[in-house]
């Protein structure tokens, strides 16, 4: 397969070769707003095929979607200190309605946990309102230093789930709901293995009782904190004052959990599958499945293709024709660009034997079919695409998962072929401070199921507790 010459190689320069698939795939364009792109209709179908997915089982386990305001009064915002101080980098504020100063300053929202308890604190009074299931789809705003298309803006799309339950138990089981649901979601439909697990303390989110995470691998050895799902316990209800009258009409205070993922999905996609083509995008989130190129629009063959195009259709495939006049190679390359998972080629010769041609995104491999096993052809490779890309990143993420049972091996890994590294941990912040000084290595998360690799901590060398995947990140 020629190499696209629109495109970097990813193996000479990776984050080149992101930005010229973000540009050339037509997936988002800068805008006057540093840190502020535009989603371009591609990438946006991209981020509502994901959207539909996660709203179908957001709202198949009980969930509800709401919309808060945009703006949080500072005096709001600051009533869990611990939360505020977290965000307080990257707030923005309002200071004026027009020519008047206001007389508190507006905080343009970059999460919605003071304003969902806010809302709580007016709105439960018995047990009998519980629990509370909200999801939110909205914009946030957090003022990043360093911004990349999707991966870290200054403006960016996103779902924020906030429930408030009766008990501890239940605020916890949701938790752990919410974050197989996004594990789930990770697998079998952007094909993307992950690591799931608990976050430390020092990498929590900002007013946790505790963070679970899923964290992903892109191609270059660099991790991507994927979906979080935080339990808070009372640590908001109580500043907040959310409580509500119990079985034995007592006052208690809610238990509340908190869940989210970003449009950083769409870089995620575009790192792990993406080539020196462009796009390979998973067939249950393409926005398109099948392309059909016409190589001569005679008469029999648009006739084939539209008739092919409307029992894919009827079939729930997401078709569509190509019967433009630019040349074959111009639209094979275009529609590999855009990482259409099948291309069937329309041509008079093939015709002539009652046959066409079948081309998989991901393999680049071609088939030989006649017209009529089209359907039945199509439907079994879409699943053999999610399948291979799936295996694909999985082998490669084996591969590039290293265990360091010394401080100098990790070091030398992390600077010569960056991965997740796994390693044993004394739970001394101390040591997670010395592990980032090694490119700015952080802890990604303790896995559910720890292996123990050796009695001692990689960095210091005392008893180890916990066994961790370590790396650098987006």
């Amino acid at each position: 397969m020629i190499k696209n010459k629109m495109i970097t190689s990813r193996d000479e320069d990776f984050a080149k070769w992101y930005t010229d698939i973000v540009k050339n795939a037509h997936l988002a364009s800068y805008t006057s707003v540093k840190g502020c792109i535009v989603f371009e209709p591609y990438a946006y179908a991209l981020w509502e095929n994901m959207q539909k997915v996660l709203d179908e089982k957001f709202k198949a386990t009980g969930h509800e979607n709401v919309y808060m305001p945009m703006f949080i009064p500072e005096s709001l915002l600051k009533k869990e200190a611990e939360h505020v101080e977290g965000f307080a980098p990257e707030v923005a504020w309002v200071t004026h309605g027009g020519v008047n100063q206001l007389e508190e300053r507006l905080c343009v929202r970059p999460t919605s946990e003071t304003l969902f308890c806010d809302y709580y604190s007016k709105n439960i009074s018995s047990y009998r309102d519980l629990p509370k299931l909200c999801n939110q789809w909205c914009n946030i705003v957090r003022w990043e230093k360093n911004t990349r298309p999707f991966l870290r803006t200054r403006e960016f799309l996103w779902q924020e789930g906030h429930t408030v339950h009766e008990t501890a138990k239940e605020a916890e089981e949701e938790t752990y709901r919410m974050l197989n649901i996004y594990k789930d979601f990770f697998e079998n439909y952007l094909a993307i293995p992950v690591v799931v697990g608990k976050k430390t303390e020092k990498e929590k989110f900002a007013g946790a009782e505790y963070t679970l995470t899923v964290e992903a691998l892109m191609y270059d050895g660099v991790s991507l904190q994927s979906c979080t799902s935080h339990y808070f316990g009372q640590k908001f209800s109580k500043p907040f004052d959310v409580k509500f009258s119990d079985r034995n009409n007592q006052l208690q205070y809610v238990y509340q959990t908190s869940w989210g993922t970003t449009t950083r999905m769409i870089g995620a996609v575009i790192m792990v599958h993406g080539d020196d083509n462009g796009l390979v995008l998973p067939p249950r989130i393409a926005p398109k499945q099948v392309v059909i190129v016409t190589i001569k629009n005679t008469d029999e063959v648009l006739q084939t293709a539209n008739n092919l195009v409307e029992k894919l259709k009827a079939a729930g495939v997401r078709a569509f024709i190509d019967d433009t006049d630019k040349s074959a190679g111009f639209k094979f390359a275009e529609h590999e660009m855009k990482g259409v998972p099948i291309r069937i080629e329309i041509g008079p010769r093939d015709l002539a034997e009652g046959n066409v041609v079948l081309a998989r995104r991901d393999t680049n491999e071609k088939i030989t079919c006649t017209v009529d096993e089209v359907n039945d052809k199509v439907a079994a490779l879409l699943e053999d695409i999610h399948k291979n890309m799936f295996e694909t990143a999985k082998k490669r993420n084996d591969s590039k998962t290293y265990v360091c049972k010394t401080f100098e091996e990790a070091k030398e890994i992390i600077y010569s072929r960056p991965g997740f590294i796994k390693a044993m941990w004394c739970g001394s912040p101390e040591c997670e401070v010395k592990m980032k000084e090694l490119r700015g290595m952080k802890s990604r998360c303790i896995p559910f199921e720890e292996e123990h690799l050796s009695d001692t901590c990689v960095v210091c060398g005392k008893k180890a507790k916990h066994m961790v995947y370590w790396g650098i990140q987006y």
